[in-house]
């Protein structure tokens, strides 16, 4: 997908610097030629022999290289390739471009290139979180930066949270993506994710555990295929993937109403985890759980709060098969989602059976399993003639094998 491009890696200073060591592998399996460019502190990380040898090309250090420079070198370098990669990009190396300082060759080479520019971000979750570092992440998107990641887990330092770089498969999807030389270049697909929430009172709503990972795995796997992505997402807590239309939403009425807006599309990919059921009424106001309170607030607010947290449930609409379902502009494929805790297999033909969509991507989510939440998967693919049992791997790498099964199945006649 990446013959002959050309990819320009700046590699900063932070532990996530090992991940690059595998990016560049990725990459030139890919067939792109990456030039690699070490910040001083990314070599107190990983050692110009080791990123030489990975992507058969010199590495690039040092601004004042008087060879290169009298030749100007440095602005050569950014002509030459089809896109600027930083990875891992630091708080400080970020702090620079949104500032436009030009302090070393990498900085330099990134101010003066006239190439997209996609950075992954790596740091402490707190770097990550402090206001300076998010204003510098918006300078970046509004001058166009694509920024792909951080996730979230466990951190070196010890700590928990947003600010790991993404996985080396995600980032090569979004370079692929923005290069947009893919087997999906030309498809329009539809993903939903996240959970939806269905609100009781003001601060109250039925829900469930879904964090949305899969879901953005799954979008950012289809753009980095070329596709032009339409991701409709609840209230997820995994990042927004990158190089998407995204529409956010909060409930499962609110959720069907985007899927239908975004229609027509070649492909829909139901990953979101709605709520079966909504309450019957929704309070004006925080129910309490003291008696005396919640009648005086039912009174006052008509919304039969005098019960407490007593309270009746609608279905809330199917998605699915009413997608499934639809005879004008129905998608080519539609993939549903089956999370389970037991007869994961069984329950999944019958979904797809009873919902009429084509795919069914089955799991176990028992709690034992991890899966809810967790970085990895291990699903069934169920198609009206069988059933595929996928290893146990990361999400990232499920929603790379289904987007490459998508991309074949829409290729092929009919």
């Amino acid at each position: 997908m990446l013959a002959g491009r050309r990819i320009l890696l700046v590699i900063g200073g932070g532990i996530a610097a090992y991940k690059s060591l595998d990016l560049i592998r990725r990459l030139t399996e890919q067939g792109a030629e990456v030039v690699p460019v070490l910040t001083g502190a990314a070599e107190e990380f990983v050692t110009a022999l080791s990123v030489s040898a990975l992507a058969g090309h010199r590495v690039y250090r040092d601004l004042f290289d008087l060879t290169d420079e009298s030749e100007m070198g440095h602005i050569r370098l950014t002509r030459s390739t089809d896109l600027a990669v930083v990875a891992p990009a630091t708080a400080n190396l970020m702090a620079r471009m949104s500032a436009g300082m030009a302090t070393d060759l990498a900085s330099t080479l990134l101010l003066a290139t006239n190439r997209p520019i996609l950075v992954a971000p790596a740091m402490n979750v707190e770097m990550w979180r402090n206001a300076a570092t998010q204003r510098n992440v918006e300078t970046l998107r509004a001058d166009g930066v694509v920024v792909v990641g951080p996730e979230e887990g466990d951190m070196a330092c010890g700590e928990f949270g947003p600010g790991r770089m993404a996985e080396p498969e995600s980032i090569l999807a979004a370079i692929t993506a923005v290069l947009r030389d893919g087997p999906l270049k030309g498809r329009r697909i539809l993903v939903t994710s996240g959970p939806t929430h269905e609100p009781i009172d003001p601060v109250r709503y039925l829900a469930n555990r879904s964090s949305g990972l899969q879901g953005t795995a799954i979008a950012n796997a289809l753009a980095g295929f070329g596709a032009e992505v339409e991701f409709v997402t609840g209230p997820a807590s995994a990042p927004m993937p990158s190089g998407c239309r995204i529409v956010q939403v909060t409930t499962a009425e609110e959720m069907m109403s985007a899927v239908m807006a975004a229609l027509p599309v070649d492909a829909a990919v139901m990953a979101a985890a709605v709520a079966d059921w909504r309450p019957d009424r929704v309070s004006e106001s925080k129910i309490s759980k003291n008696p005396s309170v919640a009648s005086d607030a039912g009174s006052s607010r008509g919304q039969g709060a005098r019960d407490g947290l007593a309270f009746g449930c609608v279905e809330n609409p199917d998605i699915l098969a009413t997608l499934s379902n639809r005879t004008r502009s129905r998608p080519r494929i539609i993939v549903g989602f089956a999370a389970e805790t037991e007869d994961i297999v069984e329950r999944a033909k019958a979904k797809r059976r009873r919902k009429g969509c084509d795919w069914i991507v089955a799991n176990d989510v028992s709690p034992e399993t991890g899966v809810m939440g967790g970085p990895d998967n291990q699903v069934h693919l169920v198609t009206e003639s069988a059933v595929e049992t996928w290893p146990r791997q990361s999400k990232t790498e499920v929603a790379l094998a289904l987007a490459d099964r998508l991309a074949k199945a829409l290729s092929a006649p009919g």
